[in-house]
Parts: C-alpha cells; sequence; structure tokens
C-alpha cells in the first residue's frame, strides 16, 4: 500500500503507518530542519522540501493513501485563532491532494481547537471540500460562497469523486500513549469502494491506572516503591467495580515510559539524552507528574504555559524533559533521530503524531484496504469465470 506523506513534520505518523506496513512514496514537508530529521529515518531521496504548492503530484501515479497533519497553528488553543484566515491554513492544499491523486483513503490530524464552536461554519467546509473535493472553489468566491454550493450538492448535481468522511477526537492516552494528547482525526474513505471505516476503541483507561496504583499496588510494586494509598479513590472504585477490576489496561505513566532510562547526567552514552538546566516551577506552570501520563507536550512556538515539557518528581522538584525523554512519550523508536537543538527538537517532537497511535491507525486502514482489494480481486476472477468460452 502506497502512502503519500503531507506536511510530514519529523515524521511520527509517517513512522507509525510505515510500521504498521505501507509504503511511502514521497514526504513533503517545508521546515528545514524537519527535513533534516526525515532524511535520517526514511529514504532521503523521498523527502521533498518546500511548499507542497510547488510540489508536483502528477508524477505520483497510485496512491492508497494521503496521510498528513496540516498546520494547526490557525486553530490551536495558543495561536491566533484566525482559522482560514490564517495564511498557515493548509486544509486547501490537503484537498488539493485528494483532488488530484483520488488516493482509497486519506488521514489527516490535527488540534482539538478545530472544534471551537467559532470555527465551526468553516470544519463544516472542509469536511465537505473533503467530501466533494473536485468541487472547486470559483476564482473570486469567497468559501461562504463556496460552503454554500458545497452544502446543495446531491447525487443529480455532482457525478465527480466523493468520499465518505468521518472524524473523532482522540485521547492518546486511552490508547497506551503515555501522554494526555487529544487531537481531531479525520479519515475519509472513497465512496465508490464501498467501505466502512470505524476508529479503534480505546484499549487503556485512567480508572484501571488508579485501580492498580490504589486497590491491588499493582503499579507501585512494578516500580520497586512502597505502596502509596489513596482512601478516597480506594472507596470510590470499590463503589464503582466491585469485585470486579475495570477492563482493559492502565494509562501509561511518565515513570512507565522512563522505566530503565539513565539519569541524564550520568554516563550512559545515549546521544540526545542531555540534561538541561533551569526549570522551574510557578503557578501555572507545573510540569508532568511522574506518576500520571505527561501533559501534552507542546512545540513551543507560542510558549509552554503549563510547564509540559518538564517532568515533576514526588518531592516536588523538576527539570526539562530531554530530547531522548519526549521521544518516548510520543512512543517514537529509542533510535529515531530527531535533528537540532534542544528547543527546535522539542518543536519538532511537539508537532508529531504519536507513533503508537499512528501505527495503530495504520493497521486498521491497512486491514481495510487489503479487505476491500481481496474481495474486489475475488469479485473479478469470479465473473471471469462465468464468462462462456471463446473457442471454436
Amino acid at each position: 500500500m502506497k502512502c503519500l506523506e503531507i506536511f510530514s513534520g519529523a515524521g511520527g505518523l509517517a513512522k507509525g503507518l510505515e510500521l504498521a506496513g505501507f509504503e511511502h512514496v514521497s514526504f513533503v514537508e517545508q521546515n528545514k530542519d524537519a527535513c533534516a530529521s526525515l532524511r535520517e529515518n526514511f529514504d532521503p531521496d523521498l523527502v521533498y522540501e518546500g511548499d507542497i504548492a510547488n510540489f508536483y503530484l502528477s508524477a505520483l501515479g497510485k496512491i492508497d493513501l494521503v496521510a498528513g497533519g496540516p498546520p494547526c497553528q490557525p486553530f490551536s488553543s495558543g495561536g491566533r485563532h484566525q482559522a482560514q484566515q490564517d495564511s498557515r491554513d493548509m486544509f486547501p492544499h490537503a484537498v488539493r491532494c485528494i483532488e488530484c491523486l483520488q488516493p482509497k483513503a486519506f488521514l489527516f490530524e490535527n488540534v482539538k481547537g478545530l472544534l471551537r464552536p467559532s470555527f465551526a461554519q468553516y470544519f463544516e467546509y472542509i469536511l465537505l471540500r473533503l467530501t466533494c473535493p473536485q468541487c472547486r472553489i470559483l476564482n473570486n468566491e469567497h468559501w461562504q460562497e463556496h460552503l454554500t454550493r458545497l452544502q446543495k450538492i446531491t447525487l443529480k448535481n455532482y457525478d465527480g469523486i466523493r468520499y465518505d468522511v468521518q472524524c473523532k477526537l482522540l485521547n492518546a492516552t486511552d490508547f497506551g500513549v503515555p501522554q494526555k494528547r487529544e487531537r481531531v482525526l479525520l479519515v475519509g474513505t472513497r465512496s465508490d469502494l464501498n467501505m466502512k471505516w470505524k476508529f479503534p476503541e480505546p484499549t487503556h483507561s485512567e480508572d484501571r491506572l488508579h485501580w492498580e496504583k490504589y486497590v491491588t499496588g499493582a503499579y507501585w510494586q512494578r516500580h520497586g516503591m512502597a505502596w502509596q494509598k489513596n482512601d478516597a479513590l480506594h472507596h470510590l472504585l470499590r463503589q464503582r467495580y466491585g469485585l470486579f477490576e475495570p477492563k482493559g489496561q492502565p494509562w501509561q505513566t511518565v515513570r512507565d515510559a522512563l522505566k530503565n532510562v539513565p539519569w541524564p547526567q550520568d554516563a550512559h552514552g545515549i546521544s540526545d539524552h542531555v540534561f538541561r538546566d533551569g526549570a522551574r516551577t510557578y503557578p501555572g506552570h507545573t510540569g508532568s507528574d511522574i506518576d500520571q501520563p505527561a501533559k501534552t507536550l507542546k512545540a513551543g512556538g507560542h510558549g509552554v504555559p503549563g510547564g509540559e515539557n518538564m517532568i515533576r518528581y514526588e518531592d516536588g522538584s523538576v527539570r526539562y524533559f530531554t530530547v531522548y525523554e519526549a521521544k518516548l512519550l510520543q512512543t517514537f523508536p529509542k533510535d529515531f533521530a530527531i535533528v537540532g537543538a534542544w528547543g527546535e527538537a522539542m518543536r519538532q517532537i511537539g508537532n508529531a503524531v504519536p507513533v503508537h497511535l499512528a501505527e495503530l491507525l495504520g493497521r486498521k486502514l491497512i486491514a481495510l484496504l487489503s479487505r476491500k482489494e481481496a474481495l474486489n480481486n475475488h469479485a473479478i476472477r469470479h465473473e471471469s469465470s462465468r464468462r462462456p468460452s471463446m473457442s471454436a
């Protein structure tokens, strides 16, 4: 299955899709440091460094999946909240890729802010453009005028390619990522293929983590620590579940993710595990509790007001996450190279899709596309076997 990666960043989504079984045909990314990271971890000849508006799509041939993270600053809670009025809004280019390549499916990721009520009309516009990508915006047509035309589309007045588009807000923590990271996922499947996409169900829960902390003590035992009790949570969980433990697996914590990782100032030989001094706490800037999933790692373009890029120990002390530790919190492979100094590397990591979540979505897409392809091939063979022989 061939995949085009647009707005690739450092390659979190790309790595997950590769692990799931997709073959990348190209990566499109404008940031030079992110491109350097991509070249370190993937085939460097496939990396296009430049504006997606200048990328030649027609040369790619058949593409099964278009995936990427259109820049999220227009919708980010820390940004200027300008959405369609922001020049960094790249969704129109994502639509152009779908229109031109007509892939079997697409997968796009964006920030939770995309679902703000103030953006509702523009979000509807995005969904409708992805649904009917060949209904183009006209010269000098305002997007709201285009939206009105899209809203009136029927089977009778539009015979272009269509996509069944689904969106869902997912928290990566619910799927085994040691980080509270809520993101909007958009998945589209080509309507003529009659595929039914379903988002994965959560596999991990906070209740299960609390159960193992405050009912059984299994969490503390795993880490060789004394049992830290919480009578209120113990009582609440017993009321809720009785003798039956919560289903699934526990949320993964910072301590889980960094188990066996040496102290950064010790001798360890890990090139990107370098101590960075200067971490401080103040009201609203407290860091990530070591025995909870990390806060959402931030790209840092507008600061990290909650101290998201710091670890906070049980005694209240804090320090900055190293690049190596941040990679693990985003579930990158340990040997995945992030190019750049600490601030730039953290920006790339903070912008990435958690690799584990990307792989999970990729495996579901591979299974769906492969199953549909197998059914189509079977139907073709069956139809061929029913045709009368033309021999004398």
